[in-house]
């Protein structure tokens, strides 16, 4: 009989607890203003699986990180230092951003040269060497990369190394083959550590930023994390497509203050960063002669911004355009907002392109994205398929302005990950991403999506769980 009444009360008070949670789980999100959307697919998962679905929510669910736990909040005003950054943001993608000095900005499609840009900046810093990838594999690549960074480490400059400790899961682990690099005097952190301060880490919010700085007055950024799926000396018909970029010029400065945010929430080291005017001679002397005809902005995302400047200002490109909107991303899951905005921009007679991989390296995503896929098809815009090896690079082309950087366009990438897109303007560079799209779409397929009415329901299914992919 005791038994039977203690199985009881036990069985009533988990019941209580779970439905307390799912309550609580309920009025936290309604207390966040999360969109209905994102709502519903949650709630969609706790009618399936109620109890492991609320500790998800408390893992995953979380989008915007209060300033606590010494990860500064950064404003794109204080970034730049500059009160007008949203206007000339906009304004750049339209071609208006006249107010922004030119700089200079070296595009590099090919892997070998991304790799010998990437070296040679490494060699040649005198003071200062910050790096940070999401991706960092112990390869042939990054060999020759540990190897020149202890070079110049034993030289006498600074070397920090920041590595995103879920997306390095491998390097995480066997942080003992960096023993030769931090004996040598570099620095190699791992953002938020997966075994660590449970409690300060949200696993679902990664840093995705690639940055590479050089001496505060050289930056290469882009797509490309650290291995040999993204550089090499020669080329290999298995690499991937991607993008990287070299800008010299005050935007580096921008740069700069995002890697020492991060690395100072990594490691609570707060770097001391030269000022504008510094890095203004710097790069003036670094780069005397070379063609300085860009136009950059530098405009971070993710949990650390209050808001979501880098959405909606690719929201008011997409609508400012006139002429062509030219995509390509190697995971297309675009929340209600974009997809309009799309849609309307193909009805004003603007050129909309959608370009990404016949098959990326994520089922689940290709399985989420199609459904979307097939809503632009049926509104006539065509979907080009890229059938050579995976395109994981993030472009998007206007009419005069360009948007490159660690961005995907889906809803991590947007709104939930650090990330850091730049926005540049240049007849010369504009000209050189359309050139190279035009190489992708030679090599892309258009293909209808599949009518099969399970199909169908499978996409469908996958768009309401979108919002957590």
């Amino acid at each position: 009989m005791l038994e039977e009444l203690t199985s009881f009360y036990l069985y009533h008070l988990i019941l209580i607890t779970g439905e307390l949670l799912i309550f609580i789980t309920v009025f936290h999100m309604i207390y966040q203003r999360r969109s209905p959307v994102n709502m519903i697919s949650w709630l969609l998962l706790m009618l399936l699986m109620p109890y492991v679905a609320v500790f998800l929510y408390f893992i995953f669910g979380s989008r915007k990180r209060k300033p606590k736990y010494k990860k500064e909040n950064y404003s794109l005003q204080a970034l730049a230092d500059n009160n007008t950054e949203k206007s000339l943001l906009n304004g750049l993608l339209v071609g208006q951003g006249h107010d922004l000095p030119r700089q200079q900005f070296d595009l590099f499609t090919d892997a070998t040269q991304a790799n010998s840009a990437l070296l040679e900046s490494i060699s040649q810093a005198e003071h200062t060497i910050c790096m940070s990838t999401y991706v960092f594999k112990f390869d042939a690549v990054t060999h020759e990369v540990i190897n020149r960074l202890a070079e110049r480490a034993k030289a006498g400059v600074e070397v920090r190394l920041l590595i995103d400790s879920l997306g390095s899961l491998g390097a995480y682990f066997m942080q003992h083959r960096f023993k030769a690099l931090r004996e040598a005097g570099a620095q190699v952190a791992f953002f938020m550590p997966v075994l660590k301060m449970p409690f300060r880490n949200y696993i679902n919010l990664r840093n995705h930023r690639k940055i590479f700085l050089f001496d505060h007055c050289r930056v290469l950024s882009g797509g490309m994390n650290l291995s040999r799926e993204y550089f090499g000396p020669q080329a290999d018909p298995k690499r991937w497509q991607d993008v990287l970029f070299r800008v010299e010029g005050e935007s580096v400065r921008d740069y700069s203050k995002i890697f020492a945010s991060d690395w100072r929430y990594a490691t609570h080291e707060k770097l001391t960063l030269p000022e504008r005017e510094a890095i203004k001679t710097l790069c003036m002397h670094s780069h005397a002669g070379s063609q300085c005809d860009t136009r950059v902005q530098v405009a971070p995302s993710g949990p650390d911004l209050k808001g979501d400047v880098l959405y909606e200002s690719l929201l008011n490109a997409i609508y400012s355009a006139v002429q062509r909107i030219w995509i390509v991303t190697p995971y297309f899951v675009p929340d209600e907002a974009l997809t309009r905005a799309l849609m309307i921009a193909h009805n004003r007679g603007v050129d909309v392109k959608l370009i990404t991989p016949k098959n990326s390296n994520h089922t689940i995503a290709d399985l989420a994205r199609s459904s979307f896929m097939r809503e632009l098809e049926e509104h006539g815009i065509a979907i080009h398929l890229y059938k050579g090896t995976m395109l994981h690079a993030k472009a998007v082309l206007f009419d005069q302005g360009a948007m490159l950087g660690s961005v995907n366009l889906d809803n991590r990438s947007l709104f939930l990950n650090y990330e850091v897109a730049t926005f540049v303007a240049s007849e010369r560079v504009l000209g050189e991403i359309e050139t190279w799209m035009q190489g992708l779409l030679v090599m892309s397929v258009s293909e209808p999506r599949s009518k099969s009415r399970v199909r169908r329901v499978m996409e469908n299914f996958m768009r309401i769980l979108a919002p957590q992919l």
